[in-house]
């Protein structure tokens, strides 16, 4: 009925998550509001961590792709959670940091990384840096030597694997603006640089081939790419490559038509490669991290808005408009992303009408969604979109000056807040 299996309906007809009441969390914090299962997010964490266990004898690490929810008590669940992390900011670095998040077991990310966000990594000990290009290896360099201390580096590698993706979360192809080409010799000569690098300490490979993927034939592409690559260093170089990071890029039932596959089956598909490939041409099997974002928080995420609203153009379309939209998720006018959507109050009944839900924000194209199945609603209402923990709150804006909404964390136990609402003077807080 759902798509995701922590929603339900309780006695009064109402949409629950993780058993706690929807239209009673919208009276009491408000809409739009973020709502995040908690219980869910750990258990997903606790499946990739077994699969890490299951299908490489525990020498690998999950690491969670923070762009897809960053605040500071995602951070504190991962630490319980013994989950490594994923940034690709200083912002991201700096949350994680002070909810007390250990360091080393961060890998820092990104294309562009600026001077003192590098400088800010090293004062806080990451673990691990991907570099992306010559220039940020040059850097990396220079700083590790006025600094005194050696840096742990990967290089981010475009293994020229099409993920099947919107074009614009498609990053393992050659023509990206992340990584190393392996096609043109560009890998192999970043490999041979950081080996050069005396401050440089030369860990292992990265790859990421896109996102919101359903089956596993990318992922099984790619690690074959990888493995190959790690054979020509250790025959052409004589050095051994000790880690790879495979990435993320899961993907999560958006809606009903969508049929994500269990997620420790990718790790096995990907597995059989990795293990059968060391095993048949004499490669040390390689410490392996992978970067699941979405597929932890996305499935355990709904967003609560109230309807205000309600205009049908005869033989076109019926406008709902919510007190959300573009602002709070932004995936629709982005990428066309599609979500299904319940009336709150009115779970039990069923969906009887197509509308398009509206955004509040001054942007024709601020929509929800288009032609989405609906129970009749009026003002009043409220409207729960789901699957939307990942790539909603941290892609959110303050266009047309709106607040951002708060987030709040339920369990089996309670509900609590663990993001507060923006208020007036939060948004003009930096104004002179």
């Amino acid at each position: 009925m759902f798509v995701s299996e922590n929603l339900s309906v309780n006695e009064k007809g109402n949409l629950t998550i993780n058993g706690a009441d929807t239209t009673v969390l919208a009276e009491k914090y408000g809409t739009p509001l973020y709502v995040m299962d908690e219980d869910m997010i750990r258990k997903h964490c606790r499946t990739f961590r077994k699969s890490i266990e299951t299908y490489y004898d525990g020498q690998g690490m999950a690491c969670f792709a923070s762009k897809a929810f960053s605040c500071k008590e995602i951070y504190r669940v991962m630490q319980q959670e013994n989950m490594g992390i994923d940034v690709v900011s200083s912002g991201e670095m700096y949350t994680a940091f002070k909810a007390g998040f250990d360091m080393s077991k961060a890998v820092f990310h990104g294309n562009n990384k600026s001077s003192e966000e590098i400088d800010m990594a090293l004062e806080m000990k990451v673990g691990r840096i991907v570099a992306d290009n010559i220039f940020e290896l040059e850097t990396l360099d220079k700083k590790a030597k006025e600094k005194g201390v050696k840096i742990s580096v990967l290089l981010r590698i475009k293994p020229g694997v099409d993920a099947h993706t919107h074009s614009f979360i498609s990053t393992g192809q050659i023509d990206s603006k992340f990584g190393f080409a392996l096609e043109t010799g560009e890998a192999f000569d970043a490999v041979k640089k950081t080996l050069e690098c005396p401050n440089l300490e030369f860990r292992g490979l990265h790859c990421h081939i896109g996102s919101s993927i359903l089956d596993t034939q990318g992922f099984v592409a790619a690690a074959e790419i990888m493995m190959k690559f790690i054979k020509q260093i250790k025959d052409e170089l004589g050095f051994e490559v000790s880690e790879l990071n495979l990435g993320g890029g899961f993907g999560i039932r958006y809606v009903e038509s969508d049929d994500p596959l269990p997620y420790d089956e990718f790790m096995n598909a990907v597995a059989k490669v990795v293990n059968s490939y060391c095993k048949e041409n004499d490669v040390k099997r390689p410490f392996i991290l992978i970067e699941p974002g979405r597929s932890i928080v996305g499935p355990a995420g709904i967003t609560l808005y109230t309807v205000g609203g309600r205009k049908t153009i005869p033989d076109i379309r019926t406008y709902v408009s919510v007190d959300g939209g573009m602002c709070d998720n932004p995936r629709y006018i982005l990428y066309q992303a599609e979500y299904d959507a319940v009336v709150a109050n009115k779970a039990s009944e069923p969906k009887t009408e197509k509308v398009t839900i509206a955004g509040r924000c001054c942007e024709t194209g601020d929509m929800i969604g288009e032609n989405m199945s609906l129970q009749h609603c009026e003002p009043g209402d409220i409207i729960a979109v789901c699957a939307t923990g990942a790539y909603n709150y941290s892609m959110s804006s303050n266009y047309n000056r709106i607040c951002k909404p708060a987030v709040v964390f339920v369990n089996s136990d309670s509900d609590r807040l663990v993001v507060k609402r923006e208020t007036l003077d939060d948004i003009i807080s930096n104004d002179i």
